[in-house]
């Protein structure tokens, strides 16, 4: 007999584990991707030769995007997301955290570990939701800055209490800095619109 449903603690949609297995793998395809996106990230800072892709501010090249890549290759930007979860996760299991020399190799360590303990993390961690969400944006801004994509145009929803929420097509989910109200995608997506004010 299987277990009843209940709502994935990702997604929300029911699912007979924690987890379901579409929100895992997105999870655990994200963090074999992040390692690579962080060194393709260092093709992307170098200066485009005239004519090579999308062009930047007016110029006839591709110009120095070097702003987006370099946030996220500098300590803090993928570093900060993957080597907080790490860190976190071998604080709760009382595992000796690795003193890494470069944020690559946090980078990399940080990815392993977690690709290796994502079952535990899926059915046992209670922020498994803010770890799926936080690496899907992480790995699609990176997507983004190396194809030279457009980020998602955002709105501006009105939370239950009143503050303005910034939403794309794509959030996951969002949680209100105010009154801390979780919203699922479906949930922020059917907000009220934010009033425009007058500039």
């Amino acid at each position: 007999m299987y277990p009843a449903e209940l709502p994935c603690a990702v997604c929300d949609k029911p699912a007979r584990d924690r987890v379901h297995r579409g929100c895992r793998d997105r999870m655990a395809d994200a963090l074999r991707e992040l390692p690579q996106l962080y060194r393709d990230l260092a093709e992307a800072m170098l200066p485009a030769r005239r004519g090579d892709g999308p062009a930047v501010s007016g110029t006839p090249g591709r110009g120095l995007p070097g702003g987006d890549a370099l946030d996220l290759r500098s300590r803090g930007g993928i570093e900060g997301v993957v080597g907080g979860w790490a860190r976190d996760l071998c604080e709760r299991e009382r595992w000796e955290i690795p003193q890494q020399q470069s944020v690559e190799a946090i980078v990399d360590w940080s990815c392993g570990l977690l690709l290796a303990n994502l079952a535990v993390i899926c059915d046992e961690h209670p922020a498994v939701k803010e770890l799926a969400d936080e690496l899907q944006q992480i790995s699609g801004q990176a997507r983004r800055v190396i194809t030279g994509e457009k980020p998602p145009r955002r709105i501006g929803v009105t939370c239950s209490c009143g503050r303005t929420l910034r939403v794309t097509l794509d959030t996951v989910g969002i949680r209100c800095p105010g009154c801390s109200a979780q919203y699922g995608h479906a949930e922020a997506l059917r907000l009220p619109l934010a009033e425009r004010r007058a500039a």
